[in-house]
């Protein structure tokens, strides 16, 4: 059948091989082919897919194994989805300690793409929190590893994009929550210093920072996000607040995210939210997963699909950096209004490939229009190279080998780790194979 990633710019013919929940060998790919593993498919470019051979459908294994109630220890197989262990576990007085800006994501493809949140500063990134995980092989190997032993795989395997075989199942460390509330405040910045004076004042006291920024304004407008988990005995609202309903039913025949749209949108959704700085007490699915009140949100950028653009430089040279890419944007009349800017702690990533670095990290959709949007990207890379920084795997459909070589330097250390038996489109784009 044909699949896509979250970015819908290509529909290619895979074999699909589902797994049901059981032990047992992984079924097998047509002979002289490799197949992949694929989750929910949230990857925005080509790191989930595996054109022209197989993909494992990890969502049919999604039983938890164990739940310690005492020390917050879940195992789980890795089609489990994070929606699931929020939704049943809070209420029990336990949160992942780390997701991403969706929870529709599978525990296998979190710890794939050593995914990272809103606290990096304060919890890393998920891997932080990965204490075992089961490994199958091709060749009918299991290995089973962790941080503090058969370290050199589970380096490999975390952030290691399915490359070094099947995650069958995780032990994943939780943490203590009151409740599902959180004290929240949006404060309105006009510029990129305003920004970077906020997230410094922010680290110490507040465990969640983000930021939406209007991506075709040269000066960094935008709105800066904070948050903490209520403690218990605070004042919170006595319901969780009604899902929204929203939808994309179908795609429109062009982008609706375009130059004409996206100036006015920007305008308004800053001056809005610059009248009524705020502080309140939110549940976490809008504060953490906006997009996921709106079903099928992708489609708005029409048939062409979408790029997503996000990468991280240093503290030292980044804000000249980050300035100098939005105005290349602004300069470009493309982007989107889903425009995130951030920053990373110090924390070291635990895997060789893994995303997160010290520095400062922003991440924009852009409509496919082709050679137009692939121009600006170049001039993008540029700029990040020249600054030693790196672009993100997950949400990458078109990065040169060259610069993810340069931004992943331990990249040729994954190769003994990887299963011959497994294949994507981006490892043969950047790894050759």
């Amino acid at each position: 059948m044909r699949v896509s990633s979250w970015g819908r710019l290509s529909a290619d013919q895979h074999q699909i091989l589902p797994l049901d929940g059981q032990s047992g060998p992984m079924p097998k790919p047509d002979v002289g082919q490799t197949a992949l593993p694929f989750g929910m498919g949230r990857s925005y470019g080509d790191a989930c897919l595996n054109p022209g051979g197989a993909l494992w459908l990890t969502r049919g294994a999604d039983h938890w194994l164990n739940f310690d109630a005492v020390n917050g220890l879940l195992s789980c197989q890795a089609g489990a989805l994070l929606a699931d262990i929020q939704r049943l576990l809070i209420p029990r007085g336990w949160m992942l300690p780390v997701t991403p800006g969706t929870q529709f994501v599978t525990v296998g493809g979190a710890i794939a793409n050593d995914v990272h949140g809103k606290n990096h500063h304060v919890a890393g990134s998920f891997g932080h929190h990965v204490r075992s995980l089961s490994l199958q092989r091709t060749d009918g190997r299991t290995i089973i590893c962790g941080p503090e032993y058969e370290a050199e795989w589970f380096r490999a395997t975390v952030g290691g994009l399915g490359l070094t075989g099947l995650i069958t199942q995780a032990t994943l460390q939780l943490r203590r929550v009151a409740g599902p509330w959180l004290d929240t405040e949006t404060i309105a910045f006009d510029s990129l210093a305003r920004f970077h004076t906020l997230a410094a004042e922010s680290d110490a006291h507040w465990e969640y920072t983000v930021s939406w920024i209007d991506c075709l304004d040269k000066r960094g407008r935008g709105l800066f996000m904070r948050g903490n988990h209520c403690a218990t005995g605070s004042p919170v609202p006595a319901k969780e607040p009604k899902k929204s309903g929203l939808a994309m039913p179908f795609t429109p025949p062009l982008s609706l995210v375009n130059a004409i749209s996206l100036r006015p949108f920007n305008a308004l959704y800053y001056q809005a939210h610059k009248l009524r700085t705020e502080r309140t007490v939110s549940h976490y699915k809008p504060f953490f997963y906006p997009l996921d009140g709106i079903a099928d949100w992708n489609r708005m950028y029409g048939p062409r699909g979408f790029y997503q653009y996000q990468c991280v430089v240093p503290f030292e040279g980044g804000e000249s950096s980050i300035e100098a890419i939005l105005a290349q944007i602004a300069e470009s009349r493309q982007g989107s209004f889903l425009a995130v800017l951030k920053t990373f702690g110090n924390q070291p990533s635990l895997g060789l490939l893994s995303f997160p670095r010290p520095g400062i990290t922003l991440a924009l959709d852009f409509p496919n229009q082709g050679d137009r949007t692939l121009r600006l990207f170049e001039r993008l890379d540029a700029i990040v190279s020249e600054t030693g920084g790196r672009i993100y795997p997950a949400k990458d459909a078109r990065m040169p080998a060259s610069l993810f070589q340069s931004g992943y330097p331990e990249w040729t250390k994954i190769q003994p780790f990887r299963d011959p038996g497994i294949s994507s489109a981006m490892s043969r784009r950047l790894l050759g194979s």
